[in-house]
C-alpha cells in the first residue's frame, strides 16, 4: 500500500452534526496534484487520483450523470 502524508485534512461526506457511525467517505487534498480518498471504516484504504479527474467527476455529479444509482429499488444492493 502506498505511504501518505500524515498531515492530510480529510473532509467527511456525512450529514452536518451527525457525528457516526457512518461509514461515510473522505476526501483530502494533498501535496502536488492529487486527491485522496477512503471510507472511514476502512481508512488504510485510500484510493488516490488528479485534481482534474476529481473535478470531472464532480461536475458530472452536479449534472446529474450518476443519478440512476440513487434510484436503485430497495432489494438491489
Amino acid at each position: 500500500m502506498a505511504e501518505h502524508p500524515a498531515d492530510l485534512d480529510w473532509v467527511r461526506a456525512a450529514p452536518e452534526g451527525d457525528a457516526g457511525p457512518g461509514p461515510w467517505i473522505e476526501v483530502a487534498t494533498g501535496p502536488g496534484d492529487l486527491v485522496r480518498i477512503r471510507e472511514t471504516s476502512d481508512p488504510e484504504n485510500v484510493v488516490t487520483t488528479t485534481r482534474a479527474k476529481w473535478d470531472a467527476f464532480v461536475m458530472g455529479v452536479l449534472a446529474g450523470e450518476f443519478d440512476h444509482f440513487a434510484e436503485l429499488g430497495n432489494d438491489q444492493p
